[in-house]
């Protein structure tokens, strides 16, 4: 199917292919010129010269919309808490929610490739972490509903996600179990009319506030009466009924990305239809993988969005502030560490779009599980280091709010964190890769 085929729901991105196209050829050209000078340069974040043309549509389609949201707008909503929902309304109206979800639905049809371009563009954008954040989940969590859904689910629950109406959070990490998912205690108790009685906690759930559905992964065989560790979890789609007595909120205080919510949720005999289930009983792990790896790529896109925005921000203080008759950015000791932070991201930029280019191949999972992984450790840490530098360029202004370095490094951490840590990817890179023994 043709990049306009698929895209004819969202007409601003048909309109958008021939500067697109005019734009990645001067990128490319003007990359190769620029080497020999420095003068008038002013650096642009990340090369787009590795995008393909659907994807430079995508950045250039977000990139408008995000120009509607300064600065000021983020370091607001940061500082209040408040949740920039405008965005979400924004994307949303423009069908950008179902960038990856089937055009049948009312989805774009595009891959995890676009939608880590589209993140990566709302990040660098400057909204950050909590911009992407947005809409993060109704992305990568939707990915295990269309492919495990029967069409009738897809047909009821997808596209009232992709219009706006409606959001989903995602429900799998656990106050004790934490990244031990196959040892996870929310249960699910069938009744004999088929529905289910869902008693646990969930804890980081992102956006809960906002959201009139979960994607919940909680156990349908006791741990106990398992032969293998990787069932006895099943998926379901869930209403959020706040009016019920067993579904309770709280949201987590936090160090960064403030304008979104992050809550701990406690279920306690909360009733759920049969047809809330996805897929078959006791495969929930098998497909919420499916999504993991997905938002792996997306969250490795957020990381350096975050660490271009920084390096671009450093660059150009950099360049402007003057201290003992020079600009700063003329000693080594500042050049070379912004350089080398460049070197990363570009490294790490190159590995996402690998991983994300396997998993719209469909290649085989464990490929894309070493793929995925790997970029979302490069990419934190590159994003990470550009954001610590981006601080300490700025001296004591890199701890001022005006200057919005400092909101960047607090956000930075959250893809080292999370969904995984770094340590366990290497843990899995470890053992999957290298042929290790299992040190965990």
């Amino acid at each position: 199917m043709s990049i306009s085929t698929r895209i004819t729901l969202l007409p601003r991105l048909l309109t958008a292919l021939p500067r697109a196209v005019g734009r990645r050829i001067r990128s490319a050209n003007v990359g190769i010129r620029s080497q020999s000078t420095s003068a008038g340069i002013e650096f642009a974040g990340m090369d787009t010269s590795i995008l393909s043309e659907s994807q430079l549509m995508v950045r250039e389609s977000i990139e408008k919309i995000c120009s509607q949201f300064l600065d000021s707008y983020w370091a607001e909503a940061d500082a209040t808490g408040k949740y920039p929902g405008d965005l979400h309304a924004a994307l949303a109206k423009d069908g950008w929610i179902g960038i990856a979800l089937p055009e049948n639905l009312g989805g774009a049809g595009l891959g995890i490739s676009e939608a880590t371009v589209m993140l990566q563009t709302i990040a660098e954008s400057g909204a950050g972490i909590a911009g992407a954040q947005t809409v993060h989940a109704n992305i990568y969590a939707t990915m295990p509903v269309a492919k495990f859904a029967t069409e009738e689910q897809r047909g009821e629950f997808l596209p009232k996600l992709i219009s706006g109406k409606e959001r989903a959070c995602f429900g799998v990490t656990e106050p004790e179990s934490g990244l031990d998912t196959l040892r996870l205690r929310t249960k699910a108790e069938k009744q004999s009319d088929g529905s289910y009685l869902v008693t646990g906690s969930k804890i980081w759930i992102t956006n809960a506030q906002q959201c009139q559905y979960m994607i919940l992964l909680a156990r349908t065989t006791p741990i106990e009466q398992v032969t293998k560790q990787s069932s006895g979890l099943s998926m379901f789609y869930i209403p959020l009924d706040r009016s019920h007595p067993g579904l309770t909120m709280s949201k987590i205080p936090k160090m960064g990305g403030r304008a979104v919510d992050a809550n701990e949720v406690f279920l306690e005999d909360y009733p759920i239809p049969a047809s809330s289930l996805i897929g078959k009983e006791g495969e929930g792990f098998k497909q919420i993988l499916h999504g993991m790896n997905a938002e792996r790529c997306l969250l490795a896109g957020e990381a350096l969005g975050l660490g271009y925005a920084a390096l671009k921000r450093a660059a150009r203080y950099a360049k402007e502030r003057v201290v003992f008759g020079r600009p700063i950015g003329q000693n080594q000791s500042i050049q070379h560490a912004l350089a080398d932070s460049y070197a990363q991201l570009l490294a790490a930029t190159h590995t996402t779009y690998h991983a994300a280019r396997l998993y719209d191949s469909c290649a085989p999972a464990v490929a894309v599980g070493v793929a995925a992984n790997t970029a979302k450790y490069l990419a934190a840490e590159a994003g990470f280091k550009a954001c610590e530098r981006a601080v300490m360029v700025h001296g004591g202004m890199g701890y001022a709010q005006e200057f919005h370095v400092e909101r960047y490094l607090r956000e930075s951490f959250v893809p080292r964190i999370a969904p995984v840590s770094r340590e366990m990817i290497l843990n899995f890179l470890g053992e999957r890769v290298l042929g290790l023994p299992r040190s965990y």
